[in-house]
């Protein structure tokens, strides 16, 4: 019994760990500037806040990844967001250093494999 007991604790506490990094990543990826403000007492500009907001699409992955489910569902949304992500910052934001389109392509390639080893995996324990 006292293993049983630990394990709802455990999945309760992981439960609450995904809902905080999330909400901490949704505002670093909708405010960034205001979180660094808050944490650091100074404003991000220029390409920091990208790192702002990458940093946020991370914590949302990891909130996703600790969520009770499949793992890889966190790195398959980290990859997918980020590819989105780099690829709206080079066309609108004019940020576009030698390694960001090949970033963003290595993130496309990623999501597609992730979205498939999840789909194959959730095939196989079906059957």
């Amino acid at each position: 019994m006292p293993a049983l007991v630990l394990q709802l604790k455990m999945k309760n506490a992981l439960i609450l760990v995904a809902v905080g990094e999330a909400l901490t990543g949704f505002a670093l990826l909708f405010v960034p500037s205001f979180v660094s403000r808050l944490l650091f007492a100074d404003e991000l500009t220029g390409a920091g806040i990208v790192f702002g907001r990458i940093t946020g699409i991370a914590l949302i992955a990891l909130g996703v990844a600790c969520w009770p489910g499949p793992p890889v569902a966190g790195m398959l949304v980290y990859s997918a967001v980020v590819a989105l992500y780099l690829a709206y910052a080079g066309f609108a934001g004019g940020l576009t250093g030698i390694l960001l389109w090949p970033a963003a392509a290595l993130h496309l390639v990623l999501t597609a494999l992730l979205a498939w080893s999840l789909t194959r995996n959730s095939a196989t324990d079906v059957s």
